[in-house]
């Protein structure tokens, strides 16, 4: 199975990006967590992205807030899928790192997810991963079933409480 690298451009990333590493060690996906930041170090980024696809890595999670050009750095040094996960952090609550990370120029796409969306993120890694690998699909597939399932019971209690029936 291919790998997943989550990439953070600080430490301080850790708290957002550590949901997407538990989404994809609850989907069985083998991952890491780095931290490498566009700004301070440069090489680092481009030197993990180049060789991502050798080193057995099918995606890449790049979390970053403020001026987030991490995931956009990353973008332009492989051809992996990269989603990026903007971090609601400084002043702007995250607006700063939304723009960031979603305006690449045509040919070096970023999937942008919402602001501290990395379980979303996770999935849609386990997503692309699925296409080769039906034990990923057929784990997705269980895990919408049961959102379902989840989604019903909450409406039957609600109900239940409110003196209705559902």
């Amino acid at each position: 199975m291919k790998k997943v690298a989550v990439i953070m451009g600080s430490a301080s990333d850790l708290k957002v990006a550590g949901q997407a590493a538990e989404v994809l060690k609850a989907y069985g996906v083998p991952h890491i967590l780095r931290v490498c930041s566009a700004h301070r170090t440069p090489e680092a980024v481009r030197d993990f992205a180049r060789g991502a696809r050798e080193e057995g890595y099918g995606a890449i999670i790049a979390v970053a807030g403020m001026a987030a050009h991490l995931a956009g750095a990353i973008a332009a040094n492989t051809t992996l899928p990269v989603i990026g996960v903007p971090v609601a952090s400084g002043g702007l609550g995250g607006l700063d790192a939304l723009l960031s990370t979603v305006q690449m120029p045509s040919g070096i796409p970023v999937a942008t997810v919402a602001v501290n969306g990395a379980k979303n993120a996770a999935i849609l890694c386990v997503q692309m991963l699925a296409v080769e690998d039906s034990g990923l699909a057929h784990k997705l597939e269980e895990n919408r079933a049961q959102m379902a399932r989840d989604a019903v019971a909450a409406d039957r209690e609600i109900a239940r409480e409110m003196g209705e029936e559902a």
